[in-house]
């Protein structure tokens, strides 16, 4: 009998071109409709099913769209330090600040009008140059349903931190970091680059945005630069 996670491995493949960028205003509703139609398409199955996975049954939920910053190399489907993810527990897009707000931000004390608090010393941004807060970290031990909004949805498992404080992290089915990682959403982090360095967002170049789907993130003056890969996380393991 097939699976509902090969059912689902069945639908039309959502083609790079088809994938609506990461954008602010109208061209960021397109992608959070992108999301809608995985959600439409999926609901049903994760409400009622449960899907076999290392000899047990991994039952899965619907919530609201979380996003993982994930590391490694794009084409493992397992690997460590996932210690070092992170998770956004809502789009951080719209919570964003422009670059040309910095100075206004700075001025608040670093505390965004939705309420999160700037760090100088260790900062992200988003394809479009808009600030962002950090996300949650480390990413909690678990299972999560995840996908790039492309053609793979995979189970993606964190396991808890061994003896060295490190975690594992692996995906089924097969698939890489790369298939369900979301390319029109980039992020990287900023930390100064040497000890006591300035590394500001004040030095970011607004030119050099927006960043293409699947490209690297600008480097600015001052910062050492970590590119994270983007997840979607469509559904949560059930008593995780």
């Amino acid at each position: 009998m097939m699976s509902p996670f090969d059912m689902i491995g069945m639908s039309t493949p959502i083609s790079r071109s088809d994938t609506p960028p990461c954008k602010p205003r109208t061209e960021r509703l397109l992608r959070r409709a992108d999301i809608a139609i995985i959600w439409l398409v999926m609901t049903a199955i994760l409400a009622q099913t449960a899907y076999a996975a290392s000899g047990g049954q991994a039952k899965f939920k619907r919530g609201s769209t979380q996003y993982i910053a994930a590391l490694g190399d794009p084409g493992a489907t397992s690997g460590t330090g996932a210690q070092l993810w992170g998770l956004w527990p809502m789009d951080p897009g719209p919570r964003g600040i422009k670059l040309n707000r910095y100075q206004s931000l700075k001025e608040a004390g670093g505390i965004a009008p939705a309420r999160w608090k700037f760090d100088e010393t260790n900062w992200w941004l988003e394809e479009h140059g808009l600030i962002m807060e950090p996300p949650t970290v480390p990413l909690p031990p678990g299972r999560y349903l995840v996908t790039g909004g492309r053609k793979v949805t995979a189970v993606l498992t964190i396991h808890p931190a061994d003896s060295q404080g490190d975690r594992r992290w692996e995906l089924d089915s097969g698939a890489t970091l790369y298939d369900v990682t979301h390319l029109a959403c980039r992020s990287a982090r900023y930390t100064p680059a040497t000890v006591g360095g300035s590394c500001s967002p004040a030095k970011a170049q607004q030119s050099a945005f927006p960043v293409a789907p699947g490209g690297a993130m600008p480097s600015v003056e001052g910062c050492t630069k970590q590119d994270y890969a983007v997840l979607i996380v469509i559904g949560m393991g059930v008593g995780d």
